[in-house]
């Protein structure tokens, strides 16, 4: 995969290696990392491209990047493709922004290394730093996010807090703004951090003119949430599997089982059996337990209020939210995030296992059923 060279600014096409970039209004530097996410790299750029020129022409003149590695090798994906780079380390001078991008966590090491000490160039030059998906730990490693909030996937959440113990990590936010350093969980985030920046240093109908192109969501401020963590529970009816997934994607609204039962084309009645059947509760139980799940890894992850956890998992008041919480995991919301580090991550692992604990309870009726019937 050739990058396209989003360097230059002017009608005619974009510069040969070796020659400076022309200044455009946005110039980004990218640094890719072995084994990186094509994702959030490619949803960053694509931003960018489209910002950069009227309609889809896509000649770099609004918006330059221009991707970079130690020794100006391509750099391989997570999932095999590879990206042409155009350049060695520049002078990081000459952008406005340098973003490192991550993906694979057991990445080489020693290309780790030339990125860190790159990324100290820039800070030294006083260039922002960006880090999609991954790119957080190495700007950890590189000592520049002491102190520092920052935007961590869920999915690495629990890496990155035995990691370090120098950064708050944000696990809910599509990406977080802590002077100087932008970071970004990836995937439609990264999107929205190109949008930020082409609407800062471009303008307004730029950034919503990618975005619509893009089909991503107008708003690109950093509250738009991550979603949570899928309960990766083990659900034999296609039908409950669906109910499930449909209620996982509408905490805060949360549909009735009226709702869900059509969604699936089924009787409520049948979806009520399905779901004792499968999880060992009834649809009220479990919408009731998933949403308090979601409440505590908020409570536990981010600097949210109480007030707007309880919006967000779609429970009637603060007050009622707080009793069954206090119910669930014997402690209100603001105790539990005045536990230590240990305490509140192994909170998070029993709230985990909590369902799949009830799931096998239920189901050893059935298979004990199922041994007599032999």
């Amino acid at each position: 995969m050739d990058s396209h060279t989003g360097r230059g600014g002017g009608e005619a096409a974009a510069p040969h290696a070796g020659q400076p970039p022309a200044r455009a209004a946005l110039a980004v530097g990218i640094v890719p990392l072995p084994r990186f996410t094509l994702n959030a790299f490619a949803s960053f750029v694509d931003a960018l491209r489209l910002a950069a020129d009227e309609r889809d022409r896509s000649r770099p003149i609004q918006c330059s990047w221009m991707v970079m590695s130690e020794t100006g090798q391509p750099a391989p994906a997570s999932c095999g493709v590879e990206v042409s780079a155009h350049d060695r380390f520049r002078d990081p001078a000459e952008f406005d922004y340098v973003m490192v991008v991550g993906g694979l966590l057991d990445h080489d090491m020693t290309a780790d290394a030339a990125v860190a000490a790159y990324l100290r160039r820039a800070d030294e030059a006083g260039v922002p730093i960006i880090g999609l998906c991954t790119g957080v730990f190495t700007m950890v490693r590189a000592g520049l996010m002491k102190g520092r909030r920052c935007c961590v996937s869920w999915l690495h959440y629990q890496d990155l807090l035995q990691a370090t113990d120098e950064v708050t990590p944000e696990a809910s936010q599509l990406y977080v703004v802590d002077g100087n350093r932008i970071t970004c969980a990836g995937g439609v985030g990264s999107a929205r951090v190109a949008a930020r920046l082409i609407e800062r240093h471009v303008g307004r109908d730029w950034a919503q003119k990618a975005l619509s192109i893009m089909m991503v969501d107008g708003a690109h401020g950093p509250a738009g949430h991550q979603p949570q963590p899928p309960l990766g529970l083990r659900v034999g009816n296609p039908r409950v599997a669906r109910a499930i997934s449909l209620l996982e994607q509408s905490l805060a609204d949360p549909p009735s089982i009226d709702d869900l039962a059509g969604a699936v084309h089924i009787s409520r009645r049948q979806l009520e059996r399905g779901f004792r059947r499968e999880l060992g509760m009834s649809f009220g139980e479990f919408s009731r337990r998933l949403r308090l799940d979601y409440g505590l890894w908020l409570v536990l992850t981010t600097e949210r209020s109480v007030l707007d956890i309880t919006v967000a998992c779609g429970f009637n008041g603060q007050s009622h939210f707080a009793t069954l919480f206090r119910r669930a995991y014997g402690l209100s919301p603001s105790q539990a995030r005045r536990l230590p580090k240990r305490q509140r991550d192994r909170l998070l692992e029993q709230a985990k296992r909590l369902v799949a604990r009830d799931q096998a309870a239920s189901a050893a009726p059935d298979r004990e059923a199922g041994a007599r019937g032999k």
